[in-house]
């Protein structure tokens, strides 16, 4: 299906798709040149096979007695099990090509000859139509209009679909569906079509060679089986996951080699996925492209480009069967559904090795890679429980918090906003300041560094189960497959070629430059700082509205509502930011398709890895950058009392909490982290398939016929399959995963219950997408892969973000460095006591900028002199006062060391680990080891077997020449013909 079509290598064809008489008249009668293979011989000469006849005009019926003899037979779909299998019941339908179609009509043909009138005739073999149940016309039939875009459709569905025929695969049509207007093409690939495409795509397949895996011994033998029988209740009940003891040498497959391999049952040697795979990737091995008609675009046709241009509306594999219902016979579908699609066995392991099976190696890598993630968010979940857990129990000891508490102390603060705020207590914060304990304590930076050696173990335990995978499904020699151009790519390069043709009149071969791509390239960067740009706009969009409902809740008279500002402004502007970021995730994700489809990558490889790395680009500024503003910008420039920063003529900028930033960048990525999983990850993937599926249900039930017959007829599988959703990739699934990995990981030290949530909600998105795989969506073709592609280097890049950005948030954002440095340095008996009037200086209202102080001054029912805020500045009455003071460079010098201190040390810890832990496990290594040595010997035993084979030749050879030298004279003559027929023999290699 790659490119089995050749576009012009070939004259244009004449006639029409259906309608044709029967070809018993002579090739001279129908006046067109008629394709020996496919000829009107008669019934006995043709053996009348299926690869030889188009139709059942082929063996002499006409189309009436065509039709009767559909109508007379049995249930039709008796034998072919509901659309499984061909009319026959015999052949498999390996591949579905679907379109839409209209009613054609008898002037077509005359249409398209004379549209088509400089390409000469086309052989009959295309003329005639596919077998199966198709819509036949009479030749009286006529229409009044033409349909000429239909035309052309028709007219490329038959020229591909007969050099599908021209490469060894077998098609059938079915028309008279329950959808009506669908027309479905069955294609089944027969047996020597399957052995030469394996043998060019080097597929490897299992010999006859069995050998023993190597299994543990003495203490570690004991504790696996002690393992196997504790988590025995957790497997899943599938032949594919019990542990193997034996295990098939594996060789890529080879026609010439087919002794080596079990071929005992043919129906089973290439399983579903393979075979799909091999008729979406066979192509015939047509590599030359002639230029027929310059005006015209030639080149090679793949069902990729036929799909974009809508000569085909879909195009897929057929699932197993159904998986619901009591009269099922068992098969693969029905076996993932019970055993690992289903919320009922969300304890159990994935039975990976029946994904790979079923959906092929590059879905079967995505669903282990998201289990192992899985399965480490546990210990992780687990230390940040007891992080948390510490932070509970220690909240009533800590010292900063209970000062704070104090309404003893008496400490007046400055207003928080110009003339409309007045002076507060510091113990009316009482409650932020305990909650920020619970996040900001000493347990918080143990954590962090547990996280960085975690994110290091992760990928290294990926690393070792990938290996493992490797090796159990015979990838361990596995290379990319050469990757052919995109239609896109095709056509441009086709474009340039013709240009440069007609002014050079040079005809070398041609390719895209830098030059050709420069206004994609220029176009690509200007959007990207633009959506960056916006991201930007709206994050300040919403601080504006935090400083201006800030303002105006401050004026409210009423005392709670002045008392719960702040948390009032946080929860409403977070909520606010989750909204625009699901919103423009689904923009972003379009517009980064759009920039990467205009640069015309070449291969698809690089079409995919450019659009993750852009898509990916957008999304994590999108998703990241509020969390940043609050960790590392808010109250950082605010200014000080009678010299505030303005962001307009009369908001000020925002400023932290007394307790510090630390407990609203926590609210912040909490309740950002839940929606993004809750709202986007779940109710949409769960939501927006069952309302497409709705409406396309809806549709159908508009269109279909109000027969009683036609309505209980029971749907094909290919009709079954075809409503369900198309397969759109594993990129989404990627990105979401990868997002949370990023909130996981970047700012745990501020929220050390991030993986425990990440734990539950993947717990949940490893089943939904599995019931999506199976129930929700088409089946995919099968693609291999021996790794999860360029998702592993922006793990690792993110691994390596997160011990900076923990570093960071540890120093600047929480109170920990200030709080080791006050305990080291201006303590007076060793104890945090003192450490908030530490942290605060000192402010006379006689300063206040005209028209800035508060309108009124005693609404504390005293009059203030000396307010306090949060900064290290000299006192009013310093000579240099309001001036930074020489304990705000002794904190920030003590920030600066440990940021150093703490990057260094954990990215040393992290490449310690991953040096010390080998990427291959040692048995691994064995195993494909000895692998190797059982290969060799096999062909070392086949060459020996080849040379006594010959040596045994030679002897009967001699035997014979001596006896036939023994013959009288007079034979003479007949000497040579003896002696040749002496050395026949009836040999069976």
């Amino acid at each position: 299906l790659g490119r089995a079509e050749e576009g012009c290598g070939k004259a244009e064809k004449g006639g029409t798709e259906k309608g044709w008489e029967p070809c018993t008249r002579a090739p001279e009668e129908t006046g067109m040149r008629v394709n020996k293979k496919y000829s009107c011989l008669p019934a006995e000469e043709k053996g009348i096979h299926i690869i030889n006849i188009r139709a059942i005009e082929d063996i002499g019926y006409d189309q009436h007695e065509s039709t009767l003899l559909n109508s007379l037979s049995k249930n039709p779909d008796a034998d072919c099990k509901y659309g499984l299998y061909f009319r026959d019941g015999k052949r498999k339908v390996d591949y579905i090509l679907v379109y839409h179609y209209k009613k054609s009509s008898a002037g077509r043909t005359l249409v398209r000859r004379v549209h088509h009138n400089d390409s000469g005739a086309r052989s009959a073999k295309q003329d005639q139509p596919l077998p199966g149940k198709g819509v036949q016309l009479e030749m009286g039939e006529s229409e009044p209009h033409v349909d000429y875009h239909e035309d052309d459709k028709r007219f490329r569905r038959e020229e591909y679909e007969g050099n599908l025929v021209e490469a060894g695969l077998e098609l059938e049509r079915d028309e008279d569906t329950k959808i009506h207007g669908i027309g479905f093409v069955k294609i089944h690939a027969p047996w020597n079509v399957l052995c030469r495409e394996a043998e060019f795509l080097k597929l490897k397949m299992p010999t006859k060679k069995m050998y023993q895996i190597n299994q543990t011994h003495g203490l570690l033998k004991k504790i696996n089986s002690v393992i196997q029988k504790i988590t025995e209740p957790i497997q899943p009940k599938v032949a594919e996951h019990k542990p193997q003891t034996v295990k098939r040498l594996s060789y890529p497959f080879s026609r010439e080699k087919q002794h080596l391999f079990d071929l005992s049952d043919r129906d089973s040697f290439f399983d579903s996925k393979t075979r799909s795979t091999i008729v979406r990737k066979g192509e015939g091995r047509k590599k030359e492209t002639t230029l027929l008609n310059k005006r015209r675009k030639c080149g090679k046709y793949g069902i990729t480009s036929l799909l974009a241009n809508g000569v085909y509306s879909a195009a897929y594999p057929l699932h197993d069967g159904d998986y619901e219902g009591e009269n099922v016979e068992p098969n693969d579908r029905k076996l993932l559904c019970e055993e690992w699609a289903s919320y009922g066995v969300f304890y159990k392991y994935q039975p990976i090795d029946l994904v790979r099976k079923y959906f092929g190696e590059k879905i079967g890598l995505y669903f282990a890679w998201l289990g192992v993630y899985t399965q480490m968010l546990i210990p992780a979940s687990i230390v940040g429980i007891i992080v948390f857990l510490y932070g509970c129990a220690t909240v009533d000891e800590n010292i900063p918090s209970m000062e704070m508490c104090d309404q003893r102390n008496n400490i007046t603060m400055c207003p928080l906003c110009d003339r409309t705020c007045s002076y507060w207590k510091m113990s009316s914060a009482c409650a932020t300041a305990r909650a920020s304990h619970l996040f900001d304590n000493p347990a918080t930076v143990f954590f962090s560094v547990f996280m960085a050696l975690w994110a290091a173990t992760f990928m290294e335990h990926w690393k070792r189960k990938q290996m493992r995978l490797n090796y159990r499904w015979d990838l361990t020699g596995f290379e990319e497959e050469e990757d052919h151009p995109r239609a896109e790519y095709e056509a441009k390069v086709l474009e340039k070629s013709l240009r440069k043709e007609h002014k050079h009149k040079e005809t070398d071969k041609e390719k895209l430059t830098w030059k050709d791509r420069f206004p994609a390239y220029l176009t690509n960067f200007v959007g990207i700082i633009f959506m960056v740009g916006l991201t930007f706009a709206i994050v300040f969009g919403v601080i504006i509205y935090r400083i201006s409902t800030a303002a105006a809740l401050a004026i409210s008279s009423t005392p709670s509502g002045r008392s719960s500002v702040r948390v009032t402004v946080t929860a409403t502007a977070v909520i606010i930011n989750l909204v625009v970021i699901i919103i423009l995730d689904e923009v972003y994700g379009c517009i980064a398709r759009w920039l990467t489809q205009i640069e015309v990558p070449k291969t698809d490889k690089n079409f995919e890895e450019r659009l993750i790395f852009k898509a990916f680009l957008l999304k994590f500024v999108n998703a990241y950058t509020p969390i940043f503003y609050v960790a590392f910008f808010k109250g950082r420039f605010v200014g000080r009392p009678g010299d505030y920063v303005y962001i307009f003529h009369s908001f000020r900028m925002e400023e932290c909490a007394p307790g510090g930033c630390l407990m609203e960048l926590c609210i912040q990525l909490s309740i950002i982290m839940l929606g993004k999983q809750l709202i986007q990850n779940n109710l949409f993937e769960i939501g927006i398939p069952k309302m497409k599926k709705f409406i396309r249900y809806m549709k159908l039930k508009r269109r279909r016929s109000l027969d009683h017959e036609e309505h209980m007829k029971k749907k094909q599988r290919y009709e079954v399959d075809y409503n369900l959703e198309p397969f759109a990739g594993l990129t989404p699934e990627y990105m979401e995963m990868i997002i949370q990995f990023g909130f996981v990981t970047l700012f745990v030290a501020s929220f050390p219950l991030a993986p425990l949530f990440a734990l539950l909600n993947n717990i949940i998105e490893i089943r939904l997408d599995a019931k999506k795989f199976v129930t929700e969506l088409r089946r995919p073709v099968a693609v291999r892969a021996k790794d999860i592609g360029i998702w592993y280097n922006i793990l690792r890049g993110i691994g390596k973000l997160a011990v900076i950005i923990n570093a960071f948030v540890i120093s600047f954002t929480s109170d920990f460095i200030p709080r080791l440095v006050y305990l080291y340095m201006y303590s007076e008996n060793g104890t945090m006591h003192g450490f908030v009037n530490h942290t605060l200086s000192s402010f006379n209202v006689s300063d206040f900028q005209a028209g800035t102080a508060p309108n009124d001054p005693m609404d504390l029912g005293y009059e203030v002199q000396i307010c306090r805020y949060k900064d290290y500045r000299e006192p009013p009455w310093s000579e240099n006062k309001y001036d930074i003071s020489k304990d705000f460079w002794a904190v920030l010098a003590a920030r600066l060391a440990f940021v150093i201190v703490f990057q260094n040390l954990v990215m040393f810890m992290s490449d310690f680990v991953d040096w010390i832990i080998p990427d291959i496990p040692k048995d691994i290594s064995q195993q494909i080891h000895k692998e190797k040595v059982l290969m060799v010997e096999v062909f070392m035993r086949e060459e020996q077997g080849k040379l006594q084979m010959l040596e045994t030749w030679k002897d009967k050879d001699k035997k014979k020449g001596e006896n036939c030298n023994n013959h009288s004279p007079r034979l003479s003559r007949s000497h040579s013909g003896s002696l040749s027929s002496c050395h026949s023999y009836p040999l069976d290699v």
